[in-house]
């Protein structure tokens, strides 16, 4: 009976939470060991699926990197890496649309289904929902010259079309997009799955944004930032408190969030049923990036 009484209690905590984001989107960027780990797999395609029962539209864009690696690895093809970013030209684009779009995306949608969901996949391509560029990197350091860095078939998002996103949602679906864009000449671009998940929130106005990640959340000392704005997030950058990897994600938050989101969300993907309570407890699990 005492079981049963929690049971009660947590439900009845997650009340309010419904009821703020119910009949809203939520944009969730889906990677890290979250897409490895089978229990993982199968907790998150549940949570995603609890969300679209109880009124909520969630929005999920996934990754592969890890995927596209191994795929690359078995056809014998050399990966470069450039600034964290892979090199990426016709041949190895190829591979990775195929193992993005019609490996990992539909594995995705399978197990969302499969759990009761209704899910729907989707590229960039479709719809146009991922207009892209060629990403131009530059790199200055002290004393040298710029230098100018040819990542091939990276890309960038220049805009985004929602309008199939928004009829799939008001159909009872769920949209997967695979971060693969288009330019207006047709060439494909490989694009950071995090860029597209801030940019997708940003273009839908969603009530959330959240990142899964492999770490707690935005660490100080060891320990976890429970919430910061925007404000304070540059000022951690520049005292180095938020460092390496973290850097580019915090900052594609606050692009969603000066886009219209209302709060953003880095959390650990490597706790079963993290979406769940990063949104329905009064605690969090992860840290909520605020304007």
């Amino acid at each position: 009976m005492e079981n049963e009484r929690l049971k009660a209690k947590i439900l009845l905590e997650s009340l309010p939470y419904i009821r703020e984001f119910y009949k809203q989107t939520i944009v969730i960027k889906y990677g890290g060991h979250a897409m490895k780990d089978e229990n993982l797999k199968k907790a998150f395609a549940l949570n995603v699926t609890l969300l679209k029962y109880i009124g909520i539209n969630p929005v999920i864009v996934h990754g592969g990197g890890p995927q596209i690696g191994k795929m690359l690895k078995k056809l014998n093809i050399d990966s470069k890496f450039r600034e964290g970013l892979r090199v990426t030209d016709d041949v190895t684009m190829d591979v990775v649309e195929m193992v993005l779009v019609g490996k990992v995306n539909k594995e995705i949608v399978n197990l969302i289904n499969l759990m009761g969901g209704n899910a729907v996949g989707l590229s960039g391509k479709d719809g146009w929902i991922i207009k892209a560029r060629k990403l131009e990197m530059v790199i200055s350091k002290d004393n040298t010259p710029p230098e100018i860095i040819d990542l091939g078939k990276v890309g960038e998002v220049v805009s985004i079309h929602n309008e199939l996103i928004t009829t799939l949602e008001d159909k009872g679906f769920i949209p997967v997009i695979a971060p693969v864009g288009v330019d207006g000449d047709g060439n494909t671009y490989n694009i950071n799955a995090d860029d597209v998940a801030a940019a997708i929130a940003g273009s839908l106005k969603a009530k959330r944004l959240i990142l899964l990640t492999d770490v707690p959340g935005i660490l100080s000392n060891g320990e976890l930032i429970s919430s910061i704005s925007r404000k304070d997030v540059m000022e951690a950058i520049q005292r180095g408190i938020i460092t390496g990897g973290m850097i580019p994600k915090v900052k594609c938050c606050i692009e969603a969030l000066e886009e219209g989101v209302e709060k953003t969300h880095i959390i650990d993907g490597r706790i079963e049923n993290s979406i769940l309570l990063e949104l329905f407890t009064n605690a969090g699990i992860g840290t909520e990036i605020v304007r």
